[in-house]
């Protein structure tokens, strides 16, 4: 009855901080994954998207974390609450090629620690694995996310267990200090092995953030292959995820040379994406700028493998205290991106905090989405926001809707929508949506009516007209981000599209289309996406579809 009501206790304490935001749930998936093209699908055929956070557990006690803090029920169930469908869940190399490790309880792993209150918080809210061996609370751990409905990723993030990562922590690449490349493949195999019939371990990503000065292509190539094959033998059920150089940001290698394996319809490749990966440029230089150029760098290193290949981002999160102008400034671009390519991804992480991390016993995670004590989201503002990325835009077997384009606004997580028939829009849910078109003439029509957007005057909200030939029905992505929609007024004046404080849709002065680094374009950011879902007239659109004594309007296709 306690554990119970501490389960209650937590959904609650979560939804309390989200609502009114509903996150969608998992949808059923046809186990195993496949891939063809650039999409992951099920096995009937139609688009998974991975939706991930990572959950660690490869530091120095080699369990999960948080399990101190909440039944692993809990935090499954959390997980799955907040629109998340699958784990990215790290291992240490060492927990599958060392048996002494391995064969560790989770009692003793703590205790060789000095971690005492970690033991007594396992017992009180896990005591079915305190005396499991690690191995086997590993398990455990994966099996009661397949209970909760949650896909897996087997991560091999390290070897030796501590945190990653460095250039020279001996971990970073095959023939290091604790990277021996057999024994690699021997811990490859045993994890695969392992998992072979677990239905909701989906995947396994062979090595995390490749790196340092002994890093090339010539091994890369020679051992990936290996390892994909490894993998792929001992259980051809999940997808093989391989990662690039430069802690996995380059795999701009395979344009030239493809890696050649004896199977298809597995593999998926990864990169990560951070703030700190283009050092301070986001505080430093003009966002525009910074965004555009990042963007073209990524394209160039790995996002052109989308032409023919599923790209899966394993990991990108920022500081959830919303205090770190560096932080703040990318998660917009990284939002348009993701929204533009309909990016599989995997945010880092849901660790409010750890049991030792470098030394300090409870650090603080403050990339968490869980706080400290993981009782509650640390940021529900960001889980809001990354919760219109959760559900897919396009893919095989989603629908059989002609292509068309929401209007998304990157800063928010939001598309604009109309709140009457032909009046406000506003930011709402991109569930809501209405289908829009870009037509040649460079005006964004209602998918389905004759309305194309307008612009009024300066600081006054859009409009819709039917008179779609003026100046003030063109639309122009400009700036180095193409995130910002430009128009002129009746009087030619440029303008671009911008929201007010209440989400209203209005144009004002372009901001930050010079050098200036000091000023910041989000709220100006807005990106045409391409999707296939049914666009949905908003709920007051809809209304006015059916006022008492005017029946439906038939003519509309929506």
């Amino acid at each position: 009855m306690k554990k119970m009501a501490g389960t209650t206790m937590f959904i609650l304490s979560l939804s309390a901080v989200l609502t009114p935001l509903s996150f969608p749930s998992a949808a059923a998936v046809a186990l195993p994954l496949s891939t063809v093209s650039r999409w992951i699908i099920d096995g009937d055929g139609r688009r998974v998207k991975l939706a991930c956070v990572n959950w660690v557990s490869h530091l120095e006690p080699v369990v999960a974390e948080g399990l101190s803090k909440r039944s692993m029920n809990d935090i499954s169930h959390t997980i799955l609450s907040l629109g998340f469908n699958c784990v990215r869940l790290t291992w240490p190399l060492f927990l599958a090629t060392n048996d002494s490790l391995a064969s560790l309880t989770v009692r003793q792993s703590f205790l060789r620690l000095g971690l005492e209150d970690s033991v007594a918080g396992i017992q009180a809210n896990n005591p079915d694995i305190v005396d499991l061996p690690l191995i086997e609370a590993y398990r455990a751990v994966v099996s009661n996310l397949g209970v909760n409905n949650v896909m897996v990723i087997l991560d091999n993030h390290i070897s030796k267990p501590g945190w990653c990562c460095s250039s020279n922590d001996g971990n970073g690449f095959f023939g290091d200090t604790y990277f021996d490349p057999d024994l690699w493949l021997t811990g490859l195999t045993r994890m695969a092995n392992l998992f072979n019939g677990v239905a909701n371990v989906v995947g396994m990503s062979l090595r995390n953030e490749l790196r340092g000065s002994s890093q090339n292509t010539n091994d890369w190539y020679k051992y990936m292959q290996k390892g994909a094959e490894a993998v792929h033998s001992a259980n051809p059920d999940v997808l093989v995820i391989l990662s690039g150089l430069s802690y996995d940001k380059d795999l701009s290698f395979l344009k030239n040379k493809p890696l050649s394996l004896s199977f298809s319809g597995k593999v998926v490749y990864e990169v990560h994406w951070y703030a700190f990966s283009d050092g301070s440029a986001w505080k430093n230089g003009n966002p525009n700028k910074v965004c555009g150029s990042v963007m073209n760098n990524m394209m160039r290193l790995s996002g052109y493998l989308l032409q023919q290949t599923p790209l899966f981002l394993s990991e990108y999160g920022l500081d959830q205290r919303g205090t770190n102008v560096n932080d703040n400034r990318y998660i917009n671009c990284f939002m348009g991106t993701a929204a533009e390519f309909d990016l599989d991804w995997a945010l880092w992480t849901l660790v409010g905090s750890y049991y030792l991390r470098e030394g300090v016993a409870g650090f603080d995670e403050t990339y968490g989405i869980l706080n400290g004590d993981w009782s509650s989201a640390r940021n529900p503002s960001i889980l809001q926001k990354i919760s219109a990325l959760q559900l897919p835009f396009k893919g095989p077997g989603l629908s059989e809707n002609r292509p068309h384009l929401v209007i998304f606004h990157p800063l928010t997580g939001l598309c604009v929508l109309r709140t009457s028939w032909a009046g406000e829009l506003k930011l709402g849910s991109c569930m809501e949506s209405d289908g829009w078109k870009y037509t040649p003439p460079k005006t964004l029509t209602v998918l389905g009516t004759y309305f194309c957007l307008q612009v009024d005057d300066l600081g006054k909200p859009v409009k819709l007209g039917i008179i779609c030939t003026d100046l003030n029905s063109k639309w122009d992505a400009v700036s180095d981000s193409k995130m910002h929609l430009s128009s002129k007024t009746s009087s030619g004046k440029t303008v671009c599209l911008d929201v007010d404080s209440n989400n209203t849709v209005v144009t004002n002065a372009c901001k930050c289309l010079n050098s200036d680094s000091n000023c910041d374009p989000a709220s100006q950011w807005f990106k045409l996406v391409e999707t296939t879902t049914t666009p949905k007239p908003s709920k007051s659109v809809n209304r006015m579809l059916q006022l008492p004594g005017h029946g439906k309007i038939q003519s509309l296709s929506w």
